[in-house]
């Protein structure tokens, strides 16, 4: 009778169990959740609202950006029959244009490839003026296969801009132009061209620095990305999230495969008028070499005014020295608008065209007053036959053996005719040469070169090593000493301050 007992329970607690294993197998019965006794927060803001979610990167679907814009993106085929000479590389400092070709024979024609897009309906493409300099015949390719003569409308080597058009196309897809003056530093871009000869290929990446300085430090204000850009992709556009193009790739770094240059959008869509009226840019010119006004150099120089662009130079002849501009004056505003800036008064200044008069509000010492200066005509880079090639920034005039130690970590030596004739150093230059930088002294942070020649300390002339040594010697920790110099290697004038430790 036990027996029975036993085995009829063990039946039924066998049947409960496998009835239980079949509900959970097929989903019909869930374990409820542990319950907390504490109590909950009310998920509701004191306005009564839900909370809003914790702020997370933007989701963008750059493959909606390229469908719409792929198609106003155009391949561009340059032929000429031999390399212009007049057209040097644009290399310094590592970066160049993208699509250098390399050395031929003068006799072989030359075939260059690149990108552009369209901006109007009427067939106006921009691109890069590397890309069509010196060609022939130019070759417009559209996405759809079709292809076109193209013809410069205008060109703009300074930034490196040009413009074209195909006449006898119809219906042709614009790219929507944005503001490049809203790109941020670590937003999502991407890149669409012809690197390599594969059409048509997209890159992402993010913006890295905003106003990078290349070729010519007065205009340069490049938009540098991480985006993949290769040979090919010059002249094709930049776009942001909203599939708006905010620059036109231009350059890349030969230090590094990811580091691309972009020209923003908004310095062209500034001489594209003039681009289309009369085929070339031309640019108001002062002939000063400025710098911007730091406490440093405030403190040094015994400023008068707290910001703005600190002149440095004058060139000779030019339309400021004719104006009575001079070294360590401040412009402070322009047409009565404050200046903040170096970068914001040759803004201006280029923007305006030759012959116009403009009134400068200028600081001298504790004095303010006011300026005409009637501007000419921006010097073109190509007049130089110098500029542009690719000069090694390590690379400095050699210097005589060193003398006596002094203080700051610079060594220097008198200034005789033999330094004047070796170094190509204008006979109005007086001053010391610094013969060597240690590199552990308070002055190498400064950027001081080996060959430069120092003409000021603090707005005193130096004349011998004897007014050198007298007026660092006198320096006491704390005191910033302005130095003003002659490089050289540039034949320029230029400020930097050394703090005495």
């Amino acid at each position: 009778m036990m027996l029975k007992r036993f085995t009829l329970v063990t039946l039924v607690l066998t049947a409960a169990v496998a009835f239980l294993v079949g509900l959970i197998i097929a989903g019909e019965f869930t374990p409820a959740p542990i319950v907390s006794s504490a109590p909950r927060p009310d998920p509701r803001a004191e306005d009564g609202r839900p909370p809003r979610l914790p702020a997370g990167p933007s989701i963008v679907n750059f493959a909606d950006v390229a469908e719409r814009i792929n198609a106003s993106v155009v391949n561009i085929d340059a032929t000429s029959k031999s390399p212009d000479p007049r057209e040097p590389p644009r290399y310094r400092r590592g970066e160049g244009p993208i699509d250098l070709p390399p050395p031929r024979d003068l006799e072989t024609p030359r075939n260059g490839s690149g990108s552009g897009f369209i901006i109007d309906r009427d067939g106006y493409i921009l691109t890069n003026h590397h890309v069509i300099a010196s060609a022939e015949r130019i070759t417009v390719t559209l996405s759809d296969g079709r292809s076109f003569r193209g013809e410069v409308v205008g060109t703009d080597p300074a930034i490196d801009v040009a413009l074209i058009r195909i006449p006898a196309a119809q219906d042709v897809p614009e790219a929507p132009l944005g503001n490049s003056d809203e790109l941020r530093a670590g937003e999502w871009v991407c890149a669409i061209g012809n690197p390599l000869g594969y059409v048509h290929s997209v890159t992402v990446g993010v913006v890295s620095f905003i106003g990078r300085k290349l070729f010519d430090p007065s205009l340069d204000d490049y938009i540098q990305t991480d985006a993949a850009i290769n040979f090919g992709n010059s002249g094709g556009p930049l776009i942001n999230a909203r599939g708006e193009v905010i620059g036109i790739n231009s350059a890349v770094s030969s230090r590094a495969s990811s580091i691309g240059f972009a020209v923003p959008i908004n310095q062209v869509i500034g001489i594209l008028h003039q681009l289309k009226t009369s085929g070339r840019v031309s640019r108001g010119y002062m002939g000063v070499m400025l710098t911007d006004v730091t406490p440093a150099l405030q403190q040094s120089l015994a400023l008068g005014a707290a910001r703005g662009a600190l002149v440095q130079d004058v060139t000779v002849g030019s339309p400021a020295e004719r104006a009575g501009l001079k070294t360590y004056d401040v412009v402070v505003a322009v047409e009565g608008i404050g200046i903040r800036s170096n970068e914001a008064l040759i803004r201006d200044i280029s923007a305006r065209q030759p012959g116009t008069v403009v009134k400068l509000d200028v600081m001298r010492e504790t004095r303010r007053f006011v300026v005409p200066v009637k501007l000419a005509e921006r010097p073109s880079r190509d007049a130089d036959p110098d500029e542009g090639v690719l000069r090694d920034p390590g690379a400095r005039p050699r210097a005589p053996a060193p003398g006596p130690a002094v203080p700051l970590g610079l060594t220097v030596r008198e200034l005789d005719r033999a330094f004047l004739g070796r170094l190509e150093i204008p006979e109005t230059i007086q001053g010391v040469i610094v013969a060597r930088v240690d590199p552990t002294g308070t002055a190498a942070s400064a950027l001081i070169r080996r060959g430069f020649v120092i003409t000021e300390i603090n707005r005193k002339p130096i004349r011998s090593v004897a007014d050198y040594l007298r007026i660092v010697s006198a320096a006491k920790p704390g005191d910033v000493l302005a130095l003003y110099y002659y490089d050289p290697t540039l034949a320029q004038r230029a400020l930097l301050t050394v703090l005495v430790e």
